[in-house]
């Protein structure tokens, strides 16, 4: 009997997804502009832990962040609210990320 093996590509999933995006009221905000001020450990773990790789260090060792698309699942501030996120709320009504997927 053979097995049968699935593959989930996890991006070709997240892609499906629609986002209205609030431009004007950011529903994530983290405690320094200038995101190479913070912490690089710290850093790593947000970049570990989102689902949706909002989080990233690129080749040169700068951090960014893009809260566009969330998939509002809190971990970013279960993992870092007292370190680096300083703000973590749902998004305003009609607002944030509206799954298509399933």
């Amino acid at each position: 009997m053979s097995e049968l093996k699935i593959t989930v590509n996890v991006d070709e999933l997240i892609g499906v997804n629609k986002y209205n995006v609030d431009e004007e009221n950011a529903h994530i905000e983290l405690n320094k502009e200038n995101l190479d001020e913070v912490d690089d450990a710290e850093f790593q773990k947000l970049v570990r832990v989102c689902p949706a790789a909002l989080y990233k260090v690129d080749e040169d060792g700068h951090k960014s962040f893009d809260y566009a698309g969330c998939l509002e699942c809190g971990t970013c501030r279960i993992c870092c609210e007292e370190t680096i996120v300083s703000k973590w709320d749902m998004p305003q009504p009609e607002m944030g990320v509206v799954y298509r997927c399933g």
